[in-house]
């Protein structure tokens, strides 16, 4: 039978059910009892409520504990080999820091060295140029030093000709006759022992 919402809500006649409960009205005891607080319906009611409970305890016993345990141990396993890469990963790192650090200590021990070398050669270098220098200039002063002391023997040897040539030509003028040269040059030797 068709119920239109009109028809729901006319009140039914006495000893007939109502259309939406299915519980006949008895006006006699005043309001109608909620369904589930029916004590006529509790047997009905707990049956359900254990075949209902055994069915949700079945499904998550059989089903979704299974299911939410096995991702529980797929991260417990992913995050187990992740931090044992890490860990991996940390140890690798350090070994190759220590490496680095002892390299770059070896690299620095060599480089020293090897600006000591350079430094021992530039000098032994710098002192055989400089003795080679300091002996290229004593040669030339010791040649410079023989020569000027011939020069100078040379211009002492003429000095001697010179003075008396002068002398001559001074007597000549004072007195207005020429003096021998033997009296010139002996006069001239004679003041050269005087001066020496």
């Amino acid at each position: 039978m068709f119920v239109t919402p009109a028809f729901a809500e006319e009140t039914p006649a006495e000893g007939q059910l109502h259309t939406e409960t299915g519980v006949a009205h008895d006006e006699g005891h005043g309001k109608a009892v909620f369904g589930p607080f029916d004590t006529s319906t509790f047997a009905s009611q707990l049956l359900w409520l254990v075949i209902t409970f055994g069915l949700f305890y079945m499904l998550m016993q059989k089903v979704i504990v299974p299911r939410v345990g096995s991702i529980l141990e797929n991260r417990h396993d992913r995050i187990a080999q992740d931090l044992d890469e890490a860990a991996r990963l940390k140890s690798e790192a350090d070994a190759a820091i220590e490496t680095y650090e002892r390299e770059l200590s070896a690299a620095k021990a060599k480089a020293g060295q090897i600006a000591s070398v350079a430094r021992d050669e530039a000098k032994a270098k710098a002192d055989a140029e400089r003795a080679k220098v300091e002996a290229d200039l004593n040669a030339k002063i010791a040649a410079a030093e023989t020569r000027i002391g011939e020069i100078k023997a040379k211009a002492f040897a003429e000095v001697d000709t010179i003075a008396i040539d002068t002398v001559g030509s001074i007597v000549e003028e004072l007195i207005g006759s020429k003096a021998t040269a033997a009296d010139i040059k002996a006069a001239v030797s004679g003041v050269a022992k005087q001066g020496a």
